[in-house]
């Protein structure tokens, strides 16, 4: 089964806890702290594999999640870091957020890699907060949480030619004549319904990927017909086979074809009209196929204006092969003078991932709850509130010296909190005292 798009739920490893340790050993007098740190948590990071070929394996397996670091240990020993966790995906895959919809990576290449979320660090050991006035501190701290997000990838295979037409005007003939590729070919509409990619070597010895998309209608952009939900396959595209049935044995005009399947390549994507076509007339081998190759070249050439260039059009027949070795030189030649287009504005791009606090956002926020609990919230505080360790007194002294140091008791006091009144984070309460 071809599958071209997937959701997908990642979260990288939490960072190891510190450890609380004192030194106790004969003949070593007043001991100090030797808890050591938490190790690191594992990253999710995607690795393009050129073997693959969809997205298959994400539709039974969308949940991925990296190891925790190891706990620190005594002997002022740091906890081992956990392993990456590797997921291997097609070249070609995009990754947007799930959330915002934003592209946050384009993997193309084989071997490419691309952290998607980073591990957490490890927690301190108390060895780490031992001072002059506070020697055997009994202070430790929790790993930090692995970033965790969802994510909507995305395959649009790679390919420098891209064929597109009406169903049965002998796109998959053509890709079977012209490469290796075995593709169905069938007397009936929508025989093609997954993209089919062939390699296409000409006599002179240039190659270049072709891929045979499945069947346009009129109204795909809309739904009609399979949609437009394989057109994102042609974006990669540098040069558009546009094959047309020139024998109109559909009873279909072919120069309406032409229009329809033009307008319908807009509709999905503007950019599309930037790519260069080549048009293909196709199966004139079939009677009225040259009277009708003549009437078409006249409307043709009354939409433009005498200044502007006319696209190339190479009558073939699939069938005899008639055709083939020159439609095939014309594209290499194209293709040689033809840029990579952008795939991406850089609207669609999500910003320079900073994996820290913005100094501009606010360190926390106050909220009142129905029940008349006060509710704090915010990154910073519910990460300095993840990462205490509230099984040590110390630790819990300290962490409520850090809410007081970023202004917390004093915003509630200007809320009106008062003496008593339960306090929330998360699903930790406890009270406000004056």
């Amino acid at each position: 089964m071809f599958l071209d798009t997937a959701k997908i739920q990642v979260k990288a490893g939490k960072g190891g806890d510190g450890m609380v340790a004192f030194r106790r050993e004969k003949y070593v007098p007043n001991g100090g702290p030797w808890g050591g740190d938490g190790g690191r948590g594992g990253d999710v990071i995607f690795v393009v594999d050129e073997g693959l070929r969809t997205l298959m394996d994400f539709r039974y397996n969308r949940h991925f999640k990296a190891q925790s670091g190891e706990k620190g240990m005594t002997k002022g020993m740091h906890g081992r870091g956990a392993e990456d966790l590797i997921i291997r995906v097609p070249q070609g895959t995009t990754v947007r957020d799930a959330e915002t919809g934003k592209v946050i990576t384009d993997l193309i290449e084989h071997g490419q890699r691309f952290v998607v979320a980073h591990g957490g660090r490890g927690g301190r050991g108390n060895i780490r907060f031992a001072t002059p006035k506070n020697p055997a501190p009994e202070i430790s701290e929790n790993g930090e949480p692995g970033q965790e997000r969802e994510l909507l990838l995305e395959l649009k295979v790679l390919a420098d030619v891209g064929l597109v037409g009406f169903p049965s005007v002998g796109k998959s003939t053509l890709l079977s004549v012209i490469t290796s590729a075995k593709p169905k070919i069938g007397a009936y509409h929508f025989t093609t319904i997954v993209p089919n990619l062939g390699m296409v070597r000409t006599q002179s010895g240039e190659s270049f990927a072709v891929a045979d998309l499945p069947g346009l209608i009129e109204g795909a952009s809309q739904g009609v017909g399979l949609g437009t939900q394989f057109l994102r396959h042609i974006e990669r595209t540098r040069v558009i086979l546009h094959v047309i049935d020139m024998s109109a044995s559909e009873g279909r005009d072919p120069y309406e074809d032409y229009l329809a399947i033009n307008k319908e390549l807009e509709s999905y994507n503007l950019r599309l009209m930037e790519r260069p076509q080549i048009i293909v007339a196709n199966k004139m081998d079939m009677p009225d196929s040259a009277e009708n190759l003549k009437e078409f070249k006249k409307k043709l050439a009354a939409n433009y204006d005498e200044f502007e260039e006319l696209p190339q059009i190479f009558p073939i027949s699939s069938l005899t092969k008639q055709g083939l070795a020159t439609l095939l030189d014309a594209t290499a030649e194209l293709l040689d003078k033809t840029p990579e287009f952008l795939l991406y504005e850089e609207s669609d791009m999500e910003d320079e991932a900073y994996y820290g606090f913005d100094e501009e956002a606010p360190a926390f926020e106050i909220s009142r709850d129905d029940d008349a609990t006060w509710v704090l919230s915010g990154d910073k505080l519910e990460k300095l509130f993840t990462m205490t360790n509230f099984d040590r007194d110390e630790s819990i002294m300290k962490f409520s010296r850090q809410l007081r140091g970023m202004g917390v008791d004093e915003a509630l006091r200007a809320r009106g909190a008062k003496d008593g009144d339960l306090v929330r984070i998360g699903k930790f309460e406890f009270e406000f005292v004056d």
